[in-house]
């Protein structure tokens, strides 16, 4: 039997731009809510969900911690009727560690998204929103440090109005501001609401004072047409003047918020313990359960064909893997998020995704990194398998009597890579298996073997997200390894079309090898690789045909230009002929791969660059400067506007050029400045600079 029921369980996500107040925020939700007996601090390195090393040290999250807790909406009783649980998710907020946020993402049901009060929406800020977009993710905003110097409500509500959504519409005003920031006012119920007690815990209703009740009738007006807006009943109680009560509006509005129509907005300062139990009450109250969504469409793997599964404990199990930890005292941890049925330990659960069977042996609840062992979890929760041996993330796993396949998270491809080598043989096989449990946990982090140079070259979202793994190597693994720089990730890809002929023919006494093959090379958008098979007639035997793939996808890998893998490119294969006898798979392959590199030699060949989208904030006196600075980094600048009391640049930019840039900003700004970046797309490098990466240019 369930604690909880399923109508009265939230899976939420917090997610925001690094430094809006994500953690803060949540150590403040675990305090109220009885999980914690002292609030964690960041700037102290006491926060219970920022737990690794690195974190602390960094004052940063860098991977996404989960946790559970209980919540009462304030003013009922606090009965087991009223009682409901939150699953919460911790999310990082520097882009290198985006993967954390699009797998947690996938997963969740709502979310709250942070804005601090003096940016607004910031770059971060638009990547998040634009996730949980793609995964329809219903979410609450919350506008937090309401009490830094700078902060104006209005400007940031209407920064989420102009850049992300116009839906988003004000449930509370700030009493004040800056350091007159003193509570919140609820519009619902037009009454000003103090947080008082040593840490903010005594919720007190008071009248709202005489020089705020102007504006909070007329916001109080706009609150209940929008809402009014969304159902048709209450649509035809506004047009005829009649009073519409709280439970209509805020049960009109939690149908709005899941249905992705309305955004409500809250606002307060997390640090001075000022407006975070609200923020649970809207959690509550507007964000769906599981039972809200009712149903997931997912894949039959024998048929192919869509199905659907009811959100509940009576369907057959299945459920998503999103991510994966390596724990120094238990080993591997498996999280996973159940859909639909029940599991119990010593059930059996078949993953669709690898084609394997396990027996379950031991479950966990996590709160950040402590466990609470469990017996059996239900629909709509989140835990975590201890000892799994081959799950890996976005795998699915099912009843091995009712398989399905569930969507998985996608993920983007590292632009910067750096050699890593251990320090002495005894190093070698724990760097191995070190760096494969690392690429595991992190569907981002790419490991690779340059054969020619014999160089192990590990790959990553960022100068940051590789200096925290390497971190992780040294620390938790014990590797002792050289690093060198980072360096760009190039790819290589074709601007035109060719065909080619590839033989291959040995002949060494007894049966010998033969393979030939004509293939058509093309350039391809918003795709990697596409193989066409137009082969008639039997020109080539159909077992070879998969040979010659693996042929041209093995020359892919290794680039025809610079030995860069190659990207965007359509291979066709039209023509070719075989030898009753001496066919053989090796010799497709290798015929494959021959043709692929001569035909994209005819197509020429061009190098891309990872190119990215970064934003610059700038005290007005450095602007000068900073634009020059990004002019001879190559960046195209599209964007120059006012943020309150600085300056903020945006531009594109090629990574090639931004490493060290956060130190030469800070030195251009005397420290005052900061900048965001991330990936956004690949483009083809100028010549000159083609030639210097080559080698080729006069200079050398």
């Amino acid at each position: 039997m369930r604690e909880i029921p399923i109508e009265r369980t939230r899976n939420i996500g917090i997610i925001a731009h690094i430094d809006a107040g994500k953690t803060t925020t949540t150590e403040r939700i675990l305090f109220y809510t009885g999980i914690s007996h002292k609030i964690g601090e960041i700037d102290e390195g006491t926060t219970v969900m920022d737990w690794m090393e690195q974190e602390r040290e960094r004052g940063i999250t860098i991977t996404a911690a989960a946790t559970n807790t209980f919540w009462y909406v304030s003013g009922v009783p606090r009965t087991d009727e009223y009682k409901h649980r939150i699953n919460i998710i911790d999310t990082p907020g520097h882009v290198d560690f985006t993967v954390e946020v699009e797998r947690s993402l996938r997963i969740l049901d709502g979310a709250v998204m942070i804005f601090e009060a003096v940016a607004g929406v910031e770059a971060q800020s638009e990547t998040v929103w634009h996730q949980a977009d793609k995964y329809k993710v219903p979410r609450i905003c919350y506008i937090n440090k309401m009490d830094r110097l700078g902060a104006n409500f209005d400007f940031a509500l209407n920064s989420i109005h102009e850049r992300l959504t116009p839906n988003a519409i004000a449930l509370q005003l700030p009493i004040g501001a800056e350091d007159d920031f003193k509570g919140v006012i609820d519009l619902f119920t037009m009454k000003a609401l103090y947080f008082e007690g040593e840490k903010g815990e005594k919720i007190i209703q008071k009248e709202i004072p005489t020089d705020l009740m102007e504006r909070a009738i007329k916001e109080k007006s706009k609150l209940v047409e929008k809402i009014a807006e969304t159902d048709d009943s209450l649509t035809e109680k506004f047009v005829e003047g009649q009073e519409i009560t709280i439970e209509e509006l805020k049960k009109a509005l939690r149908k709005a918020t899941i249905a992705g129509k309305l955004v409500p907005v809250l606002c307060g300062a997390s640090y001075r313990n000022i407006g975070v139990q609200p923020i649970l009450d809207a959690v509550v109250e507007y964000l769906p359960s599981p039972a809200d969504l009712k149903i997931i469409k997912c894949i039959n793997p024998d048929t192919g064909k869509e199905e659907i599964r009811q959100l509940n404990d009576e369907e057959k199990f299945c459920a998503l893997v999103f991510k994966i930890q390596t724990d120094p005292f238990v080993g591997q941890l498996t999280y996973f998020r159940v859909y639909s049925g029940v599991l119990r330990t010593g059930d059996f659960v078949y993953n669709t995704t690898a084609g394997t069977q396990e027996r379950i042996g031991r479950m966990v609840k996590m709160h950040a990194n402590k466990r609470e062992e469990i017996n059996i979890i239900y629909s709509g929760d989140i835990g975590a398998f201890v000892g799994m041996k081959s799950a890996t993330t976005g795998d699915t796993l099912c009843d091995p009597k009712a398989l399905i396949m569930l969507e998985k998270p996608t993920f983007p491809e590292p632009v910067v890579s750096l050699k890593i080598e251990p320090k002495t043989k005894a190093d070698q096989e724990k760097l191995s298996l070190s760096l494969k449990k690392l690429a595991e946990e992190d569907p981002t982090f790419k490991v690779s073997f340059d054969e020619e140079t014999g160089d192990t070259i590990i790959s990553g979202m960022g100068e940051l997200h590789l200096e925290i793994l390497v971190d992780r190597l040294f620390r938790e693994f014990k590797v002792s390894a050289k690093v060198g720089q980072p360096r760009v990730a190039y790819k290589e890809t074709i601007i035109g079309e060719a065909e080619a002929e590839g033989t291959f023919i040995r002949q060494s006494g007894g049966r010998g090898q033969y393979g030939d093959v004509f293939l058509r090379v093309s350039p391809l958008k918003d795709k990697l690789f596409e193989f066409d098979n137009q082969i008639r007639g039997g020109a080539i035997p159909n077992e070879f045909i998969p040979a010659v793939r693996k042929g041209v996808e093995e020359a892919m890998a290794k680039g025809v230009l610079a030995g860069y893998p190659m990207i965007n490119i359509k291979a066709t294969l039209f023509d070719g002929s075989y030898h009753e006898v001496d066919s053989s798979e090796l010799a497709f392959k290798i015929a494959g791969s021959i043709a692929f590199q001569e035909a994209c030699k005819k197509a020429k060949v061009v190098l891309l660059e990872p190119i990215m989208r970064l934003e610059v904030v700038t005290p007005e006196q450095y602007l000068g400067d900073v634009v020059a600075d990004l002019n001879s980094r190559r960046a195209k600048i599209t964007e120059m506007s006012d943020r309150m009391m600085v300056k903020v640049v945006k531009a594109y930019v090629p990574l090639a050029q931004m490493f060290g840039y956060t130190t030469q900003l800070r030195s251009l700004t005397q420290g005052r400045g900061s900048s965001v970046m991330e990936f956004d797309h690949y483009e083809q490098v100028p010549e000159n600079i083609t030639k210097q990466i080559l080698g080729l240019d006069d200079k050398k």
